[in-house]
């Protein structure tokens, strides 16, 4: 079966579009072929060029798939044993495309990884923070709240949000090792499944958790921050099944 012919495929009108449909195609396609060819997890996927002649693909499509996969923990690859299979993924999914229950899958996982340390750099902040980064936090707080209630784009206004706490907990590596992680995924972090406004839901909580870091509170601070954590997934795993309450 080549990309053209695979499932539930339809074509994409709109040109800023295009490349994500473009992908997300492709992707499918090698989906569909990893269930007909019963391959599990452990086991071998066809080499590259296999995959592009197989799927009517160039081999550079191919690639940039198992790259973005090996990325989210979906594929290993080995230069001796090849790329193997090390997550579970099927087409058996009511309520959303393949290639966006991948993306959520992946966010779930990578957001284990950034708890602990969203947690700790909040616990540190309010430990360490400056007088001056204290008022920077509740600025960008402020900034961040009438964004939000403005109904305008509040992401950019949320990233230099907690970029100002990482700066205040007196260790660059938070900020860095975080700005990685979503860098690394920065296309699911910032359009998941299309939308715009996931996690919206945690901005009132923004609030509480910049006063918590400016009175020094270090157990509310990790607190609501887990609590902000906590409704980003559970947001996550509302759309993995379909939008239901």
């Amino acid at each position: 079966m080549t990309i053209s012919e695979a499932p539930g495929r339809q074509e994409q009108v709109d040109p800023a579009g295009a490349r994500r449909s473009r992908d997300s195609a492709v992707v499918d396609a090698i989906i569909a072929l990893i269930e007909r060819e019963g391959i599990g997890i452990g086991d071998r996927l066809p080499p590259e060029i296999e995959l592009a002649e197989r799927l009517g693909v160039s081999r550079s499509s191919i690639r940039e798939a198992i790259k973005s996969w090996q990325s989210m923990g979906i594929v290993t690859r080995n230069k001796g044993a090849g790329t193997r299979l090390s997550a579970e993924i099927s087409s058996r999914s009511i309520h959303l495309p393949l290639t966006l229950k991948l993306e959520a899958e992946s966010l779930i996982r990578t957001h284990a990884v950034r708890r602990p340390l969203e947690i700790e750099a909040s616990r540190l902040a309010a430990r360490n923070a400056s007088p001056q980064e204290r008022r920077v936090i509740l600025a960008r707080m402020a900034e961040l709240i009438a964004v939000y209630e403005a109904a305008e784009d509040w992401r950019p206004a949320d990233h230099r949000f907690h970029a100002a706490i990482h700066d205040a907990t007196g260790n660059p590596l938070f900020g860095q090792i975080i700005w990685q992680i979503h860098h690394a995924f920065h296309d699911i972090y910032d359009t998941p499944f299309g939308k715009a406004h996931l996690g919206a839901s945690t901005i009132p909580v923004h609030r509480p958790l910049a006063e918590a870091i400016a009175a020094g509170d270090e157990a509310r601070a990790a607190a609501l921050t887990a609590e902000i954590l906590d409704i980003v997934e559970a947001d996550v795993r509302r759309e993995m099944e379909g939008g239901d309450a």
